[in-house]
C-alpha cells in the first residue's frame, strides 16, 4: 500500500498568528509549526510572516553539515523567496519530519518482530515503516540521508507555499493565479507586484493544488549555475561567536555539574571523599548515581575541582584491555564462524585457500569532536525541559523521561547545534544523566542544570568506531585479473549493537550480549567491491568484546575501503600492473568512477605510483549502483622534519546533481581532512579498562600548519543528489598507505597507519 505525502487543510492557530497544516495518513501528531504574532505557517515547513521573513523548520542536527542553509535553500527556491529574507528555526520532534530513507537503511535495526520476516519493510513508502517512523518521531541525523529524505517534502512545501500566494494575488487583481509569476519575495503579474508579507494571511483562505506545480530541479552544477548563489546562513553568527550551541546555553540561576565515570561501562561507585571536597568554593552539592558522580557548582571549573579532591572510586567488571580485544580478533579471523553477508557470482566457489592473501587490522577509532557531550535540565512540576544536541532527539527525549519516571509527553525537547559530532551524538548518556542531576538539583536546590563533560570523561565513556581484523584473499589469473575475491572480517557486531542502545534503550552491556554471534551486514558495508569481479564472498565473523561498539562519520566504510583498495593496490604491484589502469580495466559497470578516476589523475599529474614518487591512489563508491556517490583520491606523501608529511590531496567527486556547491566543497574537504586523521591517529588503546589517549593532543590529529594542499573537483551529473557529508572519508587511508609504500616501499596495513607496518 502507498500513501500520498500529504493533503492541505486549512485551520487557526493561537498568538495572532494562522496555521496552514496539512494531514498524512496515518498520522497522531498535531500541526508541527506555531505561528507567532504577525506569522502565518504554511505546511510543516514554512512560515511567512507580515515582514516577508520566510522561516524553515529543519528537522536535523545542524552540526557542521550545513543542514540549515541546505534545506531552506530547497524551500526558498521553489518558493521563489528572497535569500536574505530566509530564516531558520529547528522542528519541533514530530512524526511529521520522519527519516524515512534513514528507517529503510536502519530496518535491520529496529525491525519489528524480534527480526522476524527481513526486507518486510525495505522501501520508504510501506506502510509498516511509515507507522513506525511517524509514530516514533524518527527524524535521525545520520548516513548523510538529508536530501534524500527532506527534499522532495520542502520542494512541495515550497510549491504548495506558492501557488496560495499566487491565488491570493491572483484574487486581488482578478487574473488568473496560474498567470502568475513568484521570484524574489514577490508575487508578480506584469507591472502589478505584491510582497510575500502582504499576501501571507490572505494565502491561507486557499488551498493549493493537490499536486504544487515544482519548478525544474537545480541543474547539474558545472560551477556557475545558481546552486553556488545561496551563502551558508549560519556563517555569520559562526564567524562572531555569537552562534549558540548546546554548551552556550544560559538559563537564570543556573548550576553547573561536573560529572566522573568509571573505567568501564559496569563500573559502579563504591565511594569518594566527600570532606575532601567540601571546601571547594563554589560547590553546591553532590549527587551520586550508581555509576557515576557528579558535582553541582556556581561555575563548572569549581564542580570539577570538587571531583578531583573527592577522588571518586569504582569497582569494575569487563574492564577492557587492547591485548584481550587483539586476542579475541586474532581467535575469531583464525576460527570463529563466518557468515555470508554479501555475495557476487559464486562467491568464493568453496575454495578452502586462495593463494593471495594479506590480513589488515584497524584500532578502535574515537570521535574527537569539539564540543564534548552537554546538556541542560530543568524539572519544575513534573515537567523536565532539556537543551541538547541530538541527532536522534526522540530517542533522547525518551530515554531521559524513563530515567526519571517521567510520561515522554512530560519531557519537552529543545534541539540546539553540536560543535562537531561524526556520530558521537546518536549517543544519549548525558541525556539520561542530566535528567537525574536535574531531578536532584530541583529537589535540594529548586535550580535548572547545566553537564559538561571534561575531554577526559568524552573519551572514557566514548563508544569508539568498531576494531577489526580482516582477512582478504584473491585467485588471479595469468593475466593478472582477479577471479575470485574472499573478505572474511571479523568485528563486533557493532551496528546491531548500536541498535539495540538506541532503539531498545539497553545498556551498552546488555547490548552487547543480545547481539553477539549475530551477523551485521551494516558492521562490514563497504567490503564488497565497486569492481566487475565476477565472484567476489565476503563473511562476516562477530566478535564479542567488552568494548562497546559506537557510529563514527562513514562507520564500516571507513575500514573496508582502507582493506579492499589496500589488497586491489597489493595485487597489481605483485602483477607489475600500473594501478590506475588496473581499477580502470575493472570498472566497466562503473563509468561514474571510472570517471572520478581519470580526473583525479589529471588533477594530481599522477605518475603511475612509480617507486619513491610518494603518491598513492583509492576511489570508492557509496549508496547503489545506480545512484550513490562516487569518489577518486591520490594522497602525496614522503619523508619530512617530522615523520611521514602528507604533502596533498587530490579528490575528484561526483554527487550526483549538485544542490549547493559550496556546501558540497566544504563537506568533501573536511571529510578528506577526517579521513586524514583516522589515517594517522584519531584512535585510542586500552589498559586497565582506561583508553591510553586522554586528550586531543594525544591523538595525532591533523593541524592547520601540517594540513596538505588539498584540490576537489566536483564531476557535473545528472544523477540523483549524494550527501556529501561521509563520501571524503573512506579513500583518504588506503590513498595514503599506498603512497607511503610508493615512498618508501613498506606496506602499512594496519590503522592507524603508523603504528605498525606490514
Amino acid at each position: 500500500m502507498k500513501l500520498t505525502r500529504r493533503r492541505v487543510l486549512v485551520g487557526a492557530a493561537a498568538g495572532g498568528g494562522l496555521l496552514v497544516a496539512f494531514s498524512l495518513v496515518p498520522r497522531n501528531y498535531a500541526a508541527p509549526l506555531a505561528p507567532g504574532p504577525g506569522e502565518t505557517a504554511f505546511d510543516a515547513w514554512l512560515k511567512l510572516g507580515r515582514d516577508g521573513i520566510v522561516t524553515v523548520a529543519v528537522p536535523q542536527l545542524e552540526m557542521g553539515q550545513g543542514v540549515t542553509t541546505l534545506l531552506p535553500q530547497i524551500v526558498a527556491m521553489e518558493l521563489g523567496a528572497d535569500w536574505r529574507q530566509v530564516a531558520v528555526e529547528p522542528a519541533p520532534i514530530s512524526g511529521a519530519y520522519a527519516n524515512l530513507p534513514l528507517a529503510v537503511r536502519w530496518e535491520p535495526l529496529w525491525r519489528p518482530l524480534g527480526g522476524a520476516f527481513p526486507g518486510l519493510v525495505d522501501e520508504p513508502d510501506d506502510l509498516l515503516l511509515r507507522r513506525w517512523a511517524q509514530t516514533r518521531a524518527f527524524t535521525a541525523t545520520a548516513e548523510g540521508t538529508a536530501l534524500a529524505a527532506y527534499e522532495q517534502p520542502c520542494r512541495e512545501a515550497g510549491a504548495s507555499a506558492r501557488a496560495v500566494l499566487q491565488m491570493a494575488a491572483a484574487e486581488r487583481w482578478d487574473v488568473a493565479w496560474e498567470e502568475c509569476a513568484a521570484q524574489d519575495g514577490l508575487i508578480t503579474h506584469g507591472a502589478r507586484r505584491a510582497s510575500f508579507g502582504e499576501l501571507a494571511e490572505a494565502a491561507a483562505r486557499f488551498d493549493p493544488p493537490s499536486r504544487p506545480p515544482l519548478r525544474p530541479a537545480a541543474p547539474a552544477d558545472d560551477g556557475a549555475s545558481e546552486a553556488i548563489a545561496f551563502a551558508r546562513l549560519d556563517l555569520p553568527a559562526k564567524v562572531d561567536g555569537s552562534y549558540l550551541f548546546a554548551g552556550d546555553v544560559r538559563l537564570p540561576d543556573m548550576l553547573h555539574a561536573a560529572i566522573r565515570h568509571g573505567p568501564a561501562p559496569q563500573a559502579e561507585l563504591t565511594g569518594y571523599n566527600l570532606a575532601a571536597g567540601s571546601g571547594q568554593r563554589g560547590l553546591v552539592g553532590v549527587v551520586q548515581g550508581k555509576r557515576f558522580l557528579a558535582a553541582l557548582g556556581e561555575t563548572w571549573w569549581a564542580a570539577e575541582q570538587a571531583l578531583d579532591a573527592m577522588a571518586p572510586r569504582f569497582a569494575v567488571t569487563g574492564m577492557v584491555e587492547s591485548t584481550a580485544i587483539a586476542a579475541a580478533l586474532d581467535e575469531a579471523l583464525a576460527r570463529g564462524e563466518a557468515h555470508r553477508v554479501a555475495e557476487q557470482g559464486t562467491g568464493d566457489g568453496g575454495v578452502e585457500r586462495l593463494r593471495f592473501m594479506r590480513r589488515y587490522d584497524a584500532a578502535p577509532a574515537v570521535h574527537a569532536t569539539l564540543e564534548t557531550a552537554s546538556a541542560t535540565a530543568r524539572l519544575s512540576h513534573g515537567r523536565l525541559e532539556l537543551w541538547i544536541a541530538s541527532q536522534a532527539p526522540e530517542q533522547a527525549r525518551a530515554a531521559a523521561a524513563k530515567a526519571i519516571d517521567l510520561s515522554i509527553s512530560d519531557v519537552v525537547l529543545y534541539p540546539m547545534a553540536a560543535g562537531g559530532s561524526f556520530d558521537r551524538r546518536l549517543e544519549h548518556e548525558h541525556a539520561i544523566e542530566v535528567a537525574l542531576i536535574a531531578r536532584e538539583a530541583a529537589a535540594e536546590h529548586g535550580r535548572p542544570v547545566q553537564l559538561t563533560w571534561s575531554r577526559w570523561q568524552e573519551q572514557l565513556a566514548a563508544h569508539p568506531r568498531l576494531p577489526a581484523a580482516a582477512l582478504f584473499s584473491a585467485q588471479v589469473s595469468a593475466d593478472g585479473r582477479i577471479e575470485r575475491l574472499r573478505a572474511r572480517i571479523a568485528c563486533p557486531p557493532a551496528a546491531r549493537e548500536f541498535g539495540r542502545r538506541l532503539f531498545a534503550g539497553r545498556t551498552p552491556w546488555a547490548a552487547i550480549a543480545e547481539v553477539a554471534d549475530q551477523p551485521d551486514a551494516l558492521a562490514v558495508e563497504g567490503a564488497l567491491p565497486p569492481y566487475a569481479i565476477g565472484n567476489v564472498a565476503v563473511d562476516h565473523v562477530p566478535v564479542r568484546l567488552t568494548l562497546p561498539a559506537g557510529r563514527l562519520r562513514a562507520h564500516a566504510h571507513g575500514l573496508t575501503c582502507f582493506m579492499v583498495e589496500s589488497f586491489i593496490d597489493e595485487i597489481a604491484r605483485e602483477q607489475g600492473l600500473e594501478p590506475l589502469s588496473y581499477r580502470i580495466g575493472m570498472l566497466g559497470g562503473d563509468l561514474r568512477l571510472a570517471e572520478c578516476l581519470q580526473r583525479a589523475a589529471r588533477l594530481a599529474t599522477w605518475d603511475g605510483g612509480a617507486p619513491g614518487g610518494g603518491q598513492g591512489l583509492a576511489c570508492h563508491r557509496m549508496g547503489g549502483v545506480a545512484e550513490g556517490g562516487r569518489i577518486a583520491v591520490i594522497a602525496t606523501a614522503g619523508r619530512g622534519e617530522r615523520g611521514v608529511e602528507v604533502r596533498r590531496l587530490v579528490a575528484a567527486v561526483d554527487l550526483g546533481r549538485v544542490v549547493n556547491r559550496d556546501i558540497a566543497l566544504q563537506q568533501i574537504e573536511g571529510g578528506l581532512i577526517h579521513g586524514l586523521a583516522l589515517a594517522l591517529g584519531c584512535a585510542t588503546s586500552y589498559s586497565q579498562g582506561l583508553p591510553t589517549s586522554r586528550r586531543l593532543a594525544h591523538l595525532n590529529l591533523p593541524t592547520l600548519a601540517a594540513c596538505p594542499d588539498i584540490t576537489v573537483e566536483l564531476v557535473r551529473s545528472d544523477a540523483p543528489p549524494f550527501d556529501p557529508g561521509e563520501l571524503g572519508v573512506p579513500a583518504v587511508a588506503p590513498a595514503l598507505a599506498n603512497a607511503l609504500h610508493s615512498a618508501t616501499g613498506l606496506r602499512f596495513r594496519r590503522l592507524p597507519l603508523l603504528t605498525a607496518a606490514g
